[in-house]
C-alpha cells in the first residue's frame, strides 16, 4: 500500500485549503498566518497548497487577471478567486496532477462553495490558464 493521499483524500485537502485561504482573506491575514491558527495543524497536502498559493500570489493574481476576461480580481467573489488561485497554483507547480484533475476539483469546489455560474467561470479562466501555466 502506497503512501500517496487516495484522490478523495486529496478533494478534502483542497476544501480544506479552500476554507484556510477564505479565512486568510476575511481576517485580512497571511494565509500561513491562517494555517498557525488551527488548533489541530493541517494534513501535509492542505498545508502545501495554502503555502504555496500564499507564496505564489502575486504571480497568480496576475496570470488569473490576464485571463479573466471582464472580470477584475477585486470583483470576484471571494471563493472563486480562491478556487482560482488553488486551481492555477496546482498548474503552475504541481505538475504530477493532471490538467483535468485539476479542473474537475475546482469546478466542483466552485459549484458546491459558490454562486451558480462560479462552475463555469472557474473551468474557463483555469482551461486558459492551463495553456501559460503548463509547458
Amino acid at each position: 500500500m502506497s503512501d500517496m493521499p487516495r484522490p478523495d483524500e486529496r478533494s478534502d485537502a483542497r476544501e480544506r485549503a479552500l476554507y484556510l485561504l477564505y479565512e486568510a482573506h476575511s481576517k485580512g491575514i497571511a494565509p500561513n498566518d491562517a494555517i498557525a491558527l488551527q488548533v489541530l495543524e493541517p494534513d501535509e497536502l492542505t498545508v502545501l497548497l495554502v503555502t504555496g498559493v500564499g507564496e505564489h500570489r502575486e504571480r497568480l493574481d496576475t496570470a488569473i487577471g490576464a485571463r479573466a476576461k471582464g472580470w477584475t480580481l477585486e470583483r470576484m467573489p471571494v471563493l472563486d478567486l480562491n478556487v482560482l488561485r488553488l486551481g492555477a497554483y496546482e498548474l503552475a507547480e504541481r505538475p504530477e496532477v493532471p490538467v483535468a484533475v485539476v479542473l474537475d476539483e475546482a469546478v466542483e469546489l466552485a459549484k458546491r462553495f459558490s454562486t451558480d455560474d462560479s462552475g463555469r467561470f472557474v473551468n474557463g479562466v483555469l482551461s486558459a490558464l492551463a495553456d501559460d501555466l503548463r509547458e
